[in-house]
């Protein structure tokens, strides 16, 4: 538990897989709240069990902070605003849902959105390692290449100051 304190941090802070794995964590829980409170399960509850299934502790910690204030009879939105982890719109479209009934299926759309951008994302990341990939192998058989040539060189190079 100690480790995974620090190695979840880092990994939401990652220059390309951090926003990812935000967006991730993002639409998990927001699928996750919606679809239990739809099936109506109580608040508090449902989000004891999303945050325990977020495999992020510092999702962990906000989704708590949320748990904690509406076990209080406070806002759901408010910590959320407050959360690194959520960005402003989920708190914004939260607080939306919460003040017009309609939080499951405000949920439900935070989800689809950053369903949507994760999948965006990813197609991003593929095209982009695509040719990476492509130039490394270019590489490695580039380098293959010359080390078979090379001693045929060698040899070419001795017969000829023989002769």
């Amino acid at each position: 538990p100690s480790v995974r304190r620090l190695v979840d941090p880092l990994k939401l802070k990652l220059p390309v897989f951090g926003p990812l794995a935000t967006k991730i964590a993002v639409a998990r829980f927001s699928r996750g709240l919606s679809m239990m409170l739809k099936a109506g399960v109580p608040l508090v509850q449902a989000l004891a069990i999303v945050g325990s299934a977020s495999n992020n502790h510092r999702v962990e910690e906000a989704v708590r902070a949320v748990q904690e204030s509406v076990k209080q009879g406070k806002s759901f939105s408010a910590p959320l605003a407050k959360a690194a982890v959520f960005p402003p719109m989920v708190a914004q479209m939260a607080a939306v849902g919460e003040e017009s009934g309609t939080l499951p299926e405000m949920l439900a759309s935070i989800a689809d959105f950053y369903e949507g951008e994760v999948q965006t994302a990813a197609e991003q990341l593929t095209a982009s390692i695509e040719p990476i990939l492509i130039v490394a192998i270019g590489i490695i058989i580039g380098g293959m290449v010359v080390s078979l040539y090379l001693p045929i060189f060698s040899i070419y190079g001795e017969i000829g100051e023989a002769g």
